[in-house]
């Protein structure tokens, strides 16, 4: 894992700074300053990112915190300034096949600032935590469980952006909502974490009937997955090892991120688990993948996380390209139902557009027809 960690930043890091010079000097050219440093800040800020991000699973400080905060903002607005860039050249070169010679300083000046723009309202986006709420109806759901809400919290990202406090604040709105059950699908953490007991303490307020359970994601797995599993029980979640619990005629099913990537290992633990199928049944799973796996082992409802909607533009169209309308939302894999959630945090940029950060609602009642 290390080893993949460290090619994954080298090669993040090469293409940061290569989309942040193309920006720099795009900027450069069409606004008329020969100023190096209006190239060589720039790369420094977006090219810290990487080594910030390895540095923060080590330590973690105020100015750590404020820095790794700078460079992920910066990353964000990259993004946008990158398409600015090339909208420039665009239009400059359009206009000059039409005979015309543009103001290029204006040119750059709105182009640039519909970046800026986009990224401050991507920043005030992902800071609002909502609640989306659906109606999920299962064949066969007890009594118990009819009429109840669960909450689905995914990609809260605990560490060098989101802390104490965002957990705090992800608790508060829980037990204002008062849902029957809590279920975590991966990635409370955005990577190793020093004080992971420290972080997570907030979770030991949250009050549910039934229970609240997860499972871990990509990110909790970077390093010592045991151990952040461990201090997240110490606060009362019930980890999911891979097994299955019953609660009032519910099944309530976890498979870690790991095993779920294994297809062989990922069927034989669900067979494992003996699932009913006179029993509606709950599987938390990180990823909206391998649908087909849960689905064949009769599983009712997956819920996931992973995708973040894609966070932001053009991402969240990558993504839908990619998951289909299992992106986000409520779909259907044969008699399977499945819901991801876009996640309560964000990985890298604390930006999005075209997607929100939230918390989900499921209201469950029984399916027509079908008796319990």
């Amino acid at each position: 894992m290390l080893l993949r960690m460290l090619v994954f930043g080298t090669l993040f890091a090469a293409i940061l700074l290569g989309a942040t010079w193309i920006s720099a000097v795009t900027w450069s050219s069409f606004y008329g300053t020969g100023n190096i440093y209006v190239i060589l800040a720039p790369m420094l800020v977006t090219g810290s990112f990487v080594p910030l991000m390895f540095l923060g699973f080590r330590r973690r400080n105020a100015t750590l915190r404020v820095l790794s905060i700078v460079s992920s903002t910066a990353l964000g607005f990259l993004n946008f300034a990158l398409f600015a860039a090339l909208a420039c050249w665009l239009v400059l070169g359009a206009a000059r096949l039409a005979g015309l010679t543009p103001d290029t300083r204006a040119l750059a000046i709105v182009m640039y600032g519909v970046a800026a723009f986009v990224s401050f309202g991507g920043i005030i986006n992902a800071a609002w935590l909502r609640t989306t709420r659906a109606t999920v109806r299962l064949p066969g759901l007890p009594e118990a469980w009819r009429g109840r809400d669960i909450a689905l919290v995914s990609d809260v990202h605990l560490g060098s952006i989101r802390s104490r406090a965002f957990a705090r604040r992800i608790v508060a709105r829980l037990n204002h909502l008062k849902p029957f059950a809590v279920f975590i699908s991966g990635d409370m953490f955005d990577g190793p974490e020093r004080e992971p007991d420290r972080v997570v303490q907030p979770w030991a307020g949250l009050t549910a009937p039934a229970g609240a359970y997860l499972v871990s994601g990509n990110h909790d797995e970077f390093h010592e997955r045991a151990a952040v599993l461990a201090s997240l029980e110490r606060v009362g979640l019930r980890v999911l090892h891979n097994e299955k619990v019953c609660v009032e005629g519910m099944q309530i099913l976890g498979v870690h991120d790991g095993e779920t990537r294994a297809p062989l290992l990922y069927a034989e633990i669900l067979r494992a688990m003996d699932i009913s199928p006179s029993m509606p049944s709950i599987l938390l799973a990180h990823q909206p993948d391998s649908l087909d796996i849960p689905e064949r082992a009769g599983v009712s409802l997956q819920l996931s996380g992973h995708t973040h909607g894609g966070q932001f533009w053009p991402w969240n169209l990558i993504v839908s390209r990619m998951y289909g309308s299992f992106a986000h939302g409520l779909s259907r894999m044969g008699n399977m139902q499945v819901f991801t959630s876009s996640g309560a945090g964000t990985w890298g940029p604390p930006m999005r557009v075209g997607t929100r950060s939230e918390i989900v609602l499921l209201r469950l009642e029984g399916a027509r027809g079908v008796t319990p």
